[in-house]
């Protein structure tokens, strides 16, 4: 009894110090820039600053109340939102299930049953009872089983660790979502903010072009005009008319896309008119690229999912090795009911095994090979994911930039526009020029107009995707 309890704890102690055959794991090299391309000249790279864009809350980068409550209620509603979460507590129960193979199972269970055999079948067999032509037979048992696989190569460890990461990665791309909502409702809330302005422009132009026709008919019908005059103004007030309704349509279609984001059925939105404040680009801190490998939820994703297939290797090398597994059983057994629970009615057996595969066509060897291919393919898809974040960063750096640039010479573009417009209609009413000149200045000022609406929202949207870009939004 003594070697035997010896031998357990031997085989306990080896157990739970076993050997782990997996390569450990080690971020991969990335060869980050120094500094952005797309900063503006005057800002130093090479300074660190305290907090960095993406480090803001997106409550506090985004100050239009409307847009908060927006983002508010789609991350609390949306449905990518919501199902991302669920994945979240789908693989926390994997990692359960996954982690219990370490661990021995243990069952119970209990039986009692009768039998009553005629007498003429049995040929002089002693029974434990027999009433009249028949005999009876009666036994039952009570029995506790145990089944231990022991983890001796690390086989469950490396597979509750690969079920650990596929964790992270989840719970990073939960937040990867959080971000994309965000960034989403920004960008979906300025371009129907710029779509309102480009309807508010249409309208007043409308009113304006309908006055003008007025004036070409008074001429027209005074002699000092001509029909072709009014024929212009005409085309002028219907081309007007006719932006109006596929506005419309653009705004609705617009807010739908809106609300599906919060988890709403289709239907109006609700926003500010007032115009929204950002941060000059002089003033946005973006830090340095190394710091996008501790903050983008997609770089994040992507090292968890790489650290999975890392330990995928060692449950991969450890199945050439032989599987060691114990198992006992123990319980009693009577004919009698109240000896069930006799101390005389107890048996127990106990077991181990060891099994080696001898031959299986290369098998394991090619698994394991796989599970290295697979590494390495995550290790190109790591590296990927960073230089596509360098590439969005360096991007909406540009844009801020250069969007700024382009609003503010179509500020130019657009008040010159109207000046010419006003001349041209003083030109017109005095005589001094046809109403073509009127059209051309009209349709050149209605198109600045609305390509400076479109400047402004392509300025702001650049500074949301700056900020999803640095990592930002999903705290």
């Amino acid at each position: 009894m003594r070697v035997s309890k010896l031998s357990f704890s031997l085989l306990l102690m080896l157990a739970l110090a076993g050997c782990k055959f997996g390569p450990k794991y080690a971020r991969p090299a990335v060869a980050t820039p120094a500094g952005y391309r797309g900063l503006a000249p005057s800002v130093n790279q090479s300074t660190i600053p305290a907090r960095i864009f993406g480090d803001e809350k997106w409550a506090e980068v985004f100050q239009d109340p409307a847009l908060k409550h927006l983002i508010q209620e789609a991350l609390a509603n949306n449905y990518d939102v919501r199902i991302a979460a669920q994945r979240i507590l789908e693989q926390q129960d994997v990692v359960g299930i996954t982690r219990s193979q370490q661990f021995p199972t243990v069952a119970g269970g209990g039986s009692y049953a009768a039998l009553g055999v005629p007498n003429s079948l049995l040929s002089g067999l002693s029974s434990s009872s027999s009433k009249g032509g028949e005999s009876q037979f009666y036994g039952g048992g009570i029995t506790l089983s145990a089944a231990w696989n022991l983890d001796f190569w690390g086989l469950y460890r490396k597979q509750t660790e690969a079920a650990r990461a596929q964790l992270l990665a989840t719970e990073w791309g939960r937040r990867m979502v959080l971000s994309t909502v965000v960034e989403n409702v920004a960008t979906a809330y300025l371009q129907l903010r710029a779509l309102d302005a480009e309807l508010g422009i249409t309208k007043r132009t409308l009113d304006a072009r309908k006055e003008s026709l007025k004036l070409t008919e008074t001429l027209e019908q005074g002699g000092a005009g001509t029909l072709a005059d009014v024929r212009q103004a005409e085309e002028l007030e219907y081309t007007a008319a006719a932006a109006i309704p596929d506005l419309e349509r653009q705004i609705e279609q617009e807010e739908n896309g809106i609300s599906i984001l919060m988890g709403r059925n289709p239907g109006p939105i609700v926003r500010d008119a007032a115009p929204i404040k950002w941060p000059e680009p002089q003033q946005i801190p973006t830090g340095l690229p190394s710091q996008l490998l501790e903050r983008r939820p997609d770089i994040q994703q992507a090292e968890a999912e790489l650290i999975a297939a890392n330990a995928n290797i060692g449950v991969a090398r450890a199945q050439l090795f032989p599987q060691l597994a114990l198992s006992a059983e123990g319980g009693t057994f009577s004919s009698k009911l109240k000896a069930l629970v006799d101390s005389k009615s107890m048996l127990w057996t106990a077991s181990g095994s060891l099994t080696q595969t001898i031959f299986d066509a290369g098998r394991l060897r090619n698994n394991v090979r796989l599970s290295e291919a697979q590494k390495q393919e995550q290790v190109l898809a790591y590296q990927r994911t960073v230089q596509q974040a360098l590439r969005d960063v360096s991007n909406a750096l540009i844009g801020v930039q250069k969007y700024r640039e382009y609003r503010e010479q179509q500020v130019k573009v657009t008040d010159a526009a109207e000046d010419a417009t006003r001349l041209a209609r003083i030109r017109y009413a005095a005589g001094s020029t046809n109403y073509l000149e009127v059209l051309t200045n009209d349709t050149n000022y209605y198109t600045a107009q609305l390509n400076l609406a479109v400047a402004q929202e392509q300025e702001a949207a650049s500074i949301v995707q700056l900020y999803s870009a640095l990592g930002g939004g999903w705290q």
